[in-house]
């Protein structure tokens, strides 16, 4: 069957030409570039996605297919995804599905063949833009007038798009090679207490509710419209803000629920629940030029002087002036120096940028899951 031609047209009027894969058609989001050399599973099923398309550094993707195992939520969220190389006979023995028959599935386009170095340097050079994967329209300068039209991602609330619509308990722990994702009940034997806390779902990864799990936690998830009331109805013993797609000034119901919160349940933030921390605090936030999306991010812990390879994906940052002394910078990142943790011992709180569940990546950081558990079971401060 003969390859069919799709276009990547930016809306500065950029235009790479390639070859479609997945579903033929039209999608357009915000252009990003994710320096991880693996995982591409996770991150097309990560909700902190939502609203954009995602460039690929590493040339060979889709190698090992496609498995029900290694996800994030119950589908993939990106608007596209682009690529150097996609391959279309995976040969790992777990998959079910190769990448291009995943992405027919869910109606997402793909574009291959492209010289994504070019493509990450314009994005790293001139910062994230709007643009829009075609394989039925190829005429350039048409699509990249579409792309300037589309909406940006400031100010719109992408998590309502992505969070859960009810309350559940969450009960399944981490991967075990001979056995899968252990049960709940695997782990309450390792435990004195099982500290009860409420994650709020502003677009979860999996991974991070098996992590709490697994560190000791008993866990139910609410949606992210949930209020503060109700949150703190249930009388948790913690509560845990999820990461999240888009800018946390878009979802101003969640900043005030956190808001009310604070002071009230000791609490821990990651991503978007960072960002949403650093605004119920009285901070800011802005926008990045490009965000920090990938597997390989220096941070260095301020209190111990150790350097973390972490897990992000984000587009936002905390603005470190605007919170005063409200709160102390822990952890900063290496290139950029931009704010990726805070504590607020008196108000029982703290956060970090970055995803200490790192799926994938590295799991230098998840040590940040035993110091909630230890806090919240009496064995130490924050």
């Amino acid at each position: 069957m003969a390859e069919k031609k799709a276009i990547l047209a930016l809306a500065d009027g950029t235009v790479f030409r390639g070859t479609a894969f997945g579903y033929e058609g039209e999608s357009g989001g915000e252009v990003v570039f994710n320096t991880g050399m693996s995982g591409y599973q996770e991150v097309l099923t990560d909700p902190s996605y939502r609203g954009q398309m995602v460039t690929m550094t590493y040339p060979e993707i889709g190698n090992t297919g496609i498995n029900p195992d290694d996800v994030e939520s119950t589908r993939p969220w990106v608007e596209g995804f682009v690529v150097r190389e996609a391959w279309r006979l995976p040969s790992n023995w777990r998959h079910v599905e190769t990448l291009d028959g995943y992405l027919r599935r869910y109606r997402i386009c793909g574009i291959s063949g492209i010289d994504t170095r070019a493509l990450t340097r314009r994005l790293r050079d001139g910062g994230s833009q709007n643009g829009i994967i075609s394989s039925v329209d190829l005429d350039g300068k048409r699509v990249a007038k579409k792309a300037k039209e589309l909406p940006s991602i400031v100010g719109r609330d992408l998590v309502k798009e992505v969070t859960s619509e009810t309350e559940t308990h969450w009960d399944t722990g981490d991967w075990d090679l001979e056995k899968g994702y252990l049960p709940a009940s695997a782990y309450r034997n390792r435990f004195g207490k099982i500290p009860g806390i409420v994650a709020i779902d502003y677009g979860i990864k999996q991974n991070i509710l098996r992590m709490l799990i697994s560190h000791g936690f008993d866990v139910t998830v609410v949606p992210a419209n949930a209020t503060a009331e109700r949150i703190l109805a249930r009388n948790p013993d913690g509560v845990f803000l999820s990461n999240g797609p888009g800018d946390p000034e878009g979802v101003p119901y969640a900043v005030e629920a956190v808001r009310k919160m604070l002071g009230k349940v000791p609490m821990f933030g990651i991503c978007l629940g960072h960002q949403i921390m650093g605004l119920a605090l009285g901070g800011k936030t802005f926008k990045l030029k490009f965000g920090h999306h990938g597997c390989n991010q220096p941070v260095s812990d301020l209190s111990t002087g150790k350097v973390e390879i972490t897990s992000q994906n984000h587009n936002f940052s905390v603005d470190p002036d605007s919170l005063g002394d409200r709160a102390r910078i822990t952890h900063v990142n290496l290139n950029d120096r931009t704010v990726e943790g805070i504590s607020i011992p008196s108000l029982r709180c703290f956060s970090v940028q970055y995803h200490p569940e790192a799926s994938p990546g590295p799991h230098d950081s998840r040590y940040l899951f035993t110091r909630f558990y230890r806090y919240l079971a009496g064995e130490e401060d924050l």
